[in-house]
């Protein structure tokens, strides 16, 4: 990262991220070409080390297909805050947070823990616990992507201050 006053390493800062947003773009490689989707998710941290993010589509498509052929993928999530205006136009944008990251997908299959993703899922879009049932699960496609290789980035106000 070529900022390294804007990145964000620590597990907990980069949670709040995480939780201010609520759509990751994923990036898949089909046959040589580029093909990014923006998804609703929710996700699951273990260690401070491992991120899981979850899924759900419609079982058939071309997302799903590119994921079967190749599961390596990149993602990215962000938020903006509120503008930040310099007499200098290229000094002008907004103070924001994001997360990218890269990881391998892999397909749910099993019931329950389709269930418990779309719970995770539910609660991070909408802040309320809500069980599954497996009719819930049944005719749609559940996946994560699971990474340990991501990192942080954020844009203080009071970085501005100091200037």
């Amino acid at each position: 990262m070529r900022r390294k006053d804007r990145e964000v390493t620590d597990i907990n800062e980069i949670e709040k991220i995480l939780f201010q947003c609520k759509t990751c773009h994923v990036a898949m490689v089909d046959n040589g070409e580029p093909y990014v989707v923006p998804l609703s998710y929710g996700y699951k941290i273990f260690d401070g080390k491992l991120l899981e993010l979850y899924f759900h589509s419609a079982m058939k498509g071309k997302k799903i297909d590119i994921l079967k052929r190749n599961n390596k993928v990149c993602f990215e999530m962000s938020y903006e805050g509120e503008p930040v205006h310099s007499d200098t136009p290229c000094n002008s944008g907004y103070y924001y947070g994001s997360v990218i990251g890269y990881g391998d997908t892999v397909f749910i299959d099993d019931t329950d823990k389709k269930c418990e993703a779309l719970s995770i899922m539910f609660k991070h879009q909408t802040g309320k616990d809500v069980t599954f049932a497996a009719g819930d699960a049944k005719n749609i496609c559940v996946f994560k992507i699971v990474s340990s290789d991501f990192t942080g980035k954020k844009k203080f106000a009071e970085e501005n201050a100091s200037r």
